[in-house]
């Protein structure tokens, strides 16, 4: 049996995203009573309006498991493996964590709104990168799509809103539903800096003597494809080739240290890429 380390460290990354999630509704949140968004949000109401009776993880881990169970009669295969995976990981953190952090790391409301929804939104980040979720509201917006023309975001944008007013009903405080506010903002923002930094693509143009040598290197020890393209360059008068390559933005680096090795007078461009489809980056979606 040939084992997918591609898939293991994908499941290790969503475990250490979900870590992060989880600590920041452990050490920061629910030990401050600040009602987030999401599934968790309601689990932090439900641990509250029982008196503390009922924890976070049971409610997160029951609420999920009804929203799988119609998923996967809804969605078929649409729906992830790997989501169930973040959603039991989160379940037994959000079981573990609350327990070893009685009191909040910051005394501070509204610092622990600002940290704890930043620390969320980086742990469903990279949770979301590896093809994850973190269930809960996502999962309730992937099923409205498929009946409605309305965009899982802004499903999941009026989901949370009525969840943290909700909390009104229990705390009976309106700056409990700012904080609240305050968190889910936080966290849309820090999801898309997540998301959109791990997608970043970089595009560079190389003009060397020794093109052949640099393509069979870029080609063979980082598997990405290279373009070659004829020029003239109108100074010189001479015929060149230009070496066309894409690449994740955290590859460009290895680019230009292969590059310096091997002409250390090449002239590179690099500009950043907006979007990048097709075979080894993002899927082409009609």
């Amino acid at each position: 049996m040939k084992i997918n380390y591609s898939e293991i460290k994908s499941l290790v990354i969503i475990t250490v995203g979900m870590a992060i999630y989880c600590f920041s509704w452990a050490a920061f949140l629910i030990p401050s009573g600040i009602i987030g968004g999401g599934v968790s949000g309601i689990g932090t109401l439900i641990y509250f309006a029982s008196a503390k009776a009922i924890p976070v993880g049971y409610s997160y881990f029951i609420i999920n498991a009804f929203l799988i169970l119609i998923a996967l009669k809804i969605l078929g295969s649409k729906f992830g493996v790997k989501t169930v995976f973040a959603i039991i990981v989160g379940s037994v953190l959000l079981s573990v964590l609350p327990k070893l952090i009685p009191e909040p790391l910051v005394n501070e409301k509204f610092m622990a709104a600002i940290i704890g929804g930043a620390l969320a939104g980086i742990g469903v980040g990279i949770t979301i990168s590896q093809g994850g979720s973190s269930g809960g509201t996502d999962i309730i917006a992937m099923i409205i799509n498929k009946y409605k023309n309305i965009s899982p975001g802004r499903i999941i944008l009026y989901l949370d809103i009525f969840i943290i007013a909700s909390s009104y009903i229990v705390f009976k405080d309106v700056p409990t539903i700012v904080y609240g506010y305050v968190v889910m903002s936080i966290t849309a923002y820090a999801i898309d800096m997540v998301i959109s930094g791990s997608k970043q693509s970089a595009q560079l143009f190389i003009i060397s003597t020794e093109f052949e040598k640099i393509a069979n290197e870029i080609t063979g020890t980082m598997n990405r494809g290279v373009s070659v393209m004829d020029a003239t360059g109108w100074y010189s008068k001479e015929n060149k080739k230009i070496l066309m390559v894409v690449v994740r933005k955290h590859e460009a680096p290895s680019i230009f240290k292969l590059v310096k090795q091997i002409d250390g007078n090449a002239f590179i461009s690099m500009g950043s890429v907006m979007g990048v489809y097709g075979l080894g980056f993002e899927e082409i979606r009609g």
